[in-house]
């Protein structure tokens, strides 16, 4: 039998504060399960490494710029910033803590345990939307991946960080002239239009080919400053 239709192997499932979370072996795939929803697997990561790469690009060249990222996941997104000397310190909000134990000592620390090893890197374990309302720090870059877009949420509260009033939060954890990037499964013109309207400039949308369907996109915007 060929991994392509080999049976899923279930290697943990927990019950999270947000429902269910289950990690999954397919072949030589690992794969993160939320509430019965795919969330993501480590088949290729090239959207999560654009969208480091794309923040980046569009900043300045402020020296150590800090990064936040926003999901932890399959640990794409966070490896391939700790790969670049030129981060600062990266930050990366998970609210999932089986998401967490996954990389730090279980079947994800083969593709972030070098990251998590790195002195630039810090895990903060609480919910995102709540850390950009709430924190006092301020970041270079955001790189936020929680969700499958702005419009395809992974659970119902997460909507409200793509609104105005979440907008606004992120412009306020951002420094003058900082990036906000946004991994989305599919293009959304009224997300571009939100982004304008919230105070942000230089909006653009970076396409990321796949073999079928719609392309990934990243959603780019820089705080005035």
């Amino acid at each position: 039998m060929t991994a392509a239709y080999a049976i899923p192997e279930v290697l943990d499932r927990r019950e999270g504060p947000y429902g269910e979370v289950v990690l999954r072996r397919h072949g030589a795939l690992l794969q993160i399960i939320a509430n019965g929803c795919f969330l993501m697997d480590t088949s290729d990561g090239r959207s999560e490494r654009l969208l480091v790469d794309a923040a980046l690009g569009a900043l300045d060249d402020r020296p150590a710029p800090e990064v936040l990222i926003g999901g932890l996941g399959v640990g794409f997104s966070l490896a391939h910033a700790a790969a670049n000397p030129r981060w600062g310190r990266i930050t990366v909000v998970e609210r999932e803590p089986a998401v967490v134990d996954w990389h730090r000592g279980g079947p994800l620390a083969e593709v972030s345990a070098a990251a998590l090893a790195d002195p630039r890197t810090h895990i903060v374990e609480t919910d995102l939307v709540a850390y950009v309302h709430e924190t006092s720090t301020t970041f270079d870059a955001l790189c936020l991946d929680i969700d499958n877009g702005p419009g395809w949420t992974v659970t119902e509260g997460n909507g409200g960080l793509y609104a105005p009033a979440g907008l606004a939060d992120c412009a306020r954890v951002l420094r003058p002239g900082g990036v906000l990037a946004v991994w989305s499964a599919q293009p959304s013109p009224e997300f571009e239009g939100t982004l304008g309207n919230a105070g942000f400039q230089q909006v653009r949308t970076e396409e990321i080919p796949v073999a079928r369907g719609v392309p990934d996109v990243v959603h780019l915007a820089v705080r005035p400053g």
